[in-house]
């Protein structure tokens, strides 16, 4: 009997260890694309589709399970696939813009997207970030994909058929399609986007095939066309020649925003000459060399796919709406006057969600994105007028907030230089003081906020509130940002004090912020739990704590550190009820929190995702360990359904990242992370300048969730946060973890981060 327990004891330390994952060599492999696909618009478990591209790519492909147009492009339970479709889309909410698709099938030249459609399953199926591979079993045709920037290549493995075919679908909403059997080429446009007007937009597309061609046709939707040249609302193409049993077809894809000549240019200066397997390689090695700026050892097989399945869906938003031309010159098609202009563009992301995690993770590790991107942010206001809020591209008019002053403050807060950061300057005060020509540019109900302190509850002004506490954190994004500038305190003190509009707010009778109306009375009647309304995808209990720059602040208004922390530990103790009556009904954020069993806490939706970092404010940090390893461990994992609600354009993703680092960043704009609890025993980051900064928990494990003790370089550090300017000097930081909190570390005011009450 003791031998059998000895041996079953061994097999389980080996067991054990063998789940502890070493040093990463080739991180892409750990990716699983497929993670947030199970999703569905009254639930989401992350709203992602397999996006084959490379990091930050003008293009992306993707299976497309759902029908044109549709923004749910690919759920993991559907069942067919109609197409493989190039995309831009950032969410389904905000769906795509300049899509087209093409389908290889045989027999059945019937182009329309029911009857081209293929079963498929998920068996048959390789989804990995830079090739996809799936069997379509009603045409007995394998179809493979692998990308560069703005070109593609597909490889098609035929049966015998006397006619295998190839659709082109260039969508509804005015298109364009030529086929030319001489030159193996098809060529055309798709006008089709959802969030505009887009002035004088196309996404202009060009298709080699490596066999000649035999049959053409072009439709006009599902009415066959003369000629082999149609320009109407849906323009279609079949293309068609016989096939031997495994022959392979490959297509050459490539497009642009500027005209098909330029397509053409982006082909043969991203695809040259290569192979299928060639550009693989590329875009595999493209993949790898990106995601090993982070290296991590010594955490479980799903927590290591888990980390890199995150920081794959971060690389990917903003896009580049860039190109380079025949000189070889950086050129963008302009969403604002519709011309081709000189420099840098991006599209595809939404600050409100963004600003919080994603633009400070690109200014830490990837800083030289991001200042392509601030110089894309510099061409938006000069064509347009106004920094977008969501761009998608150009400026979309949805959700609230002036958050690009907080993109733009926290880039050059972190260092980085070399753009004109005087004209962002300008265009973030000028969105400050200005509404503008929609909702979501500026800041709508910007007289009110200036003259009261607050945008009014009864102005017929929508998310109020939110409205008042993000533009108070702007303000204060601005300030920091002119003080970098060496602005006048004269000029930018005006913005320091409108920081501070967030406590004109705070009802002190119920402990939470409220709408006021204008008269200065708070509006009636008040329920925290109420979504919506006065707030953003939320409510009271999410919103009370978009304090990001003066917790110190908030603090003294709920009544103390104690106070606060008991407020804090409400949030996962009240029961996830909730009124609804705002939306008429059960929008899927309140579902989510509802099935968390977390309480009130949401961390599907952003509002409130810092807020388990705020312990270390009011002295009791490891409440925030605590709680942040519960959200790692629970709400997050590398599979169909690995989300616990929208992914966001990188930002949920991003706060796992943070988060498994150690750190968080909770207020953009200045210069501190937050600490929480690492999640590996050794993470490695090795940022652009050469430095590396080494993160060791050695003793970290499920159950020692708990630092006992911290050293930098080999001192001993009790603060509760890293400044930024130390971590890219480099070094050597040491968790010693435990499974007890210490209650003595962290709990002195002179450890506590930064808060605006705090400063001179």
């Amino acid at each position: 009997m003791k031998k059998i327990f000895i041996i079953l004891f061994v097999s389980l330390c080996f067991k054990g260890y063998a789940q502890q994952v070493g040093k990463i060599t080739d991180p892409v492999e750990w990716i699983n694309p497929l993670m947030g696909t199970d999703s569905k618009p009254d639930l989401s478990n992350g709203n992602t589709y397999p996006a084959v591209a490379v990091p930050w790519g003008m293009n992306f492909w993707t299976p497309q399970t759902g029908v044109n147009g549709d923004g749910w492009a690919y759920t993991y339970d559907a069942h067919k696939i109609r197409g493989f479709k190039q995309t831009h889309q950032p969410s389904p909410w905000m769906n795509d813009y300049g899509q087209f698709s093409i389908m290889p099938i045989v027999g059945n030249l019937k182009p329309n997207q029911n009857s081209r459609a293929s079963w498929f399953s998920h068996k048959a199926e390789v989804a990995k970030p830079y090739y996809y591979s799936v069997y379509l079993a009603d045409h007995d045709v394998t179809t493979e994909i692998t990308p560069t920037e703005r070109a593609a290549q597909f490889r098609i493995t035929y049966p015998k058929n006397e006619l295998s075919a190839i659709v082109i679908d260039a969508f509804d909403r005015g298109s364009y399609i030529k086929v030319i059997p001489g030159e193996k080429k098809i060529v055309g446009y798709s006008t089709k986007y959802a969030r505009g007007p887009l002035k004088n937009f196309k996404n202009y597309f060009v298709i080699y095939v490596d066999k000649a061609i035999e049959t053409s046709k072009v439709y006009q939707d599902t009415t066959l066309a003369e000629g082999l040249e149609v320009t109407t609302n849906h323009a279609l193409a079949v293309i068609g020649f016989k096939t031997k049993l495994g022959e392979k077809v490959n297509l050459r894809v490539a497009s642009s925003f500027i005209s098909i000549e330029q397509a053409e240019i982006n082909l043969k200066r991203e695809l040259a000459s290569d192979s299928f397997d060639a550009t693989e390689a590329k875009a595999k090695a493209t993949w790898n060399k990106t995601l090993s700026r982070i290296n991590v050892e010594g955490g479980t097989v799903d927590q290591t796919r888990t980390f890199y399945s995150c920081l794959y869906r971060m690389l990917f938003f903003p896009n580049k709406l860039y190109e380079f031309d025949a000189n070889n010159k950086i050129v963008h098609y302009s969403p604002y006057t519709g011309n081709t202009a000189p420099g840098y563009m991006f599209a595809g992301t939404g600050f409100w969600d963004t600003f919080r995690a994603l633009y400070p993770f690109l200014n830490l590790v990837y800083p030289s994105i991001n200042k392509e991107m601030q110089e894309g942010l510099i061409n938006d206001y000069k064509e347009g007028g106004w920094l977008p809020e969501w761009s998608s591209p150009g400026y979309a008019d949805i959700m609230v907030g002036n958050n690009s002053a907080s993109v733009v403050a926290d880039a050059y807060i972190k260092g980085i230089r070399g753009y004109d950061i005087n004209t962002l300057y300008e265009a973030v005060v000028h969105g400050a003081n200005n509404e503008g020509p929609i909702s979501a540019v500026g800041r709508k109900g910007v007289k009110y906020y200036n003259e009261l302190g607050y945008v009014p509850y009864d102005v017929d002004i929508n998310e109020n509130a939110a409205r008042t506490l993000e533009y108070a954190y702007d303000d204060f994004a601005i300030y920091q940002l002119g003080k970098a500038l060496n602005k006048p305190e004269s000029e930018i003190a005006i913005f320091k004090k409108r920081s501070l509009n967030y406590v004109n707010l705070f009802d002190k009778e119920t402990g939470f912020m409220r709408g006021k109306n204008k008269d200065g009375q708070f509006q009636k009647p008040f329920n925290p739990l109420k979504w919506g309304d006065a707030f953003t995808e939320g409510n009271s209990w999410h919103y009370t704590w978009s304090v990001f720059h003066d917790m110190k602040g908030l603090i003294n208004l709920i009544g103390g550190n104690k106070k606060f922390i008991a407020k804090l530990d409400s949030v996962f103790t009240v029961p996830p009820v909730f009124d609804d009556s705002y939306y008429g009904g059960v929008i899927h954020e309140i579902r989510e929190m509802q099935i968390a069993n977390m309480g009130q806490y949401a961390h599907g939706n952003q509002p409130i995702q810092h807020m388990t970092y705020l312990y270390n404010y009011a002295g009791e940090p490891w409440k925030s360990q605590l709680h942040v390893r519960e959200v790692m461990d629970k709400l997050y994992k590398a599979t169909p359904d690995g989300y616990c609600g929208d992914e966001d354009n990188g930002q949920t993703s991003a706060w796992y990242v943070f988060s498994a680092m150690g750190f968080y960043p909770v207020c953009p704009a200045s210069d501190q992370y937050v600490i929480g609890t690492p999640l590996f025993k050794k993470l490695t980051l090795s940022l652009e300048n050469g430095k590396t900064v080494v993160i060791n928990a050695p003793t970290n494990s499920a159950a020692n969730k708990y630092i006992n003790s911290v050293t930098v370089n080999g001192k001993p550090y009790s603060q509760n946060w890293f400044s930024h300017k130390a971590l890219q000097a480099g070094g050597v930081i040491n968790f010693n973890m435990a499974p007890a909190p210490n209650k003595q570390r962290g709990i002195s005011a002179a450890d506590f981060p930064f808060s605006l009450s705090d400063s001179k």
